[in-house]
């Protein structure tokens, strides 16, 4: 069975990660789990997300990024306010982080640095080329 939707397609926010995500080599979209995801052969980015509380409740996070960074970047990012462990993935060390306060620089640097840990090295040396 097919995941619903769980996004508006003109939603500013998801444009915001779309410039910026899709401005990477290689880089394309698709829908995974009723969600935008981006990805080369690896997804980098998540738009929309779920958090699991301690409680057991789930909470959605539709207008949050979920990408793959390095330990110490994530325990960084985790010390925000609008941050959160997204269900599934932060076991393998994903992190959401919500998008309301975000500028776009913060937003470009937290999409490369996930990109650069799941891209190919010809990808990220066309990236290093670019920059």
């Amino acid at each position: 069975m097919a995941h619903p939707q769980m996004f508006d397609d003109d939603d500013p926010l998801l444009e915001r990660v779309r410039a910026i995500a899709l401005g990477l080599p290689g880089a394309d979209e698709k829908i995974s789990h009723g969600r935008p995801a981006f990805f080369t052969k690896k997804i980098f980015a998540h738009y929309g997300g779920t958090e699991k509380l301690a409680s057991g409740e789930m909470v959605q996070h539709p207008q949050a990024l979920l990408v793959l960074l390095d330990p110490m970047d994530a325990e960084v990012v985790l010390e925000r306010p609008d941050s959160f462990v997204p269900m599934y993935l932060g076991p393998s060390g994903w992190v959401g982080l919500g998008l309301d306060d975000l500028d776009d620089e913060e937003l470009r640097e937290l999409t490369i640095d996930s990109y650069r840990n799941t891209a190919s090295t010809r990808l990220i040396k066309a990236l290093d080329a670019q920059e």
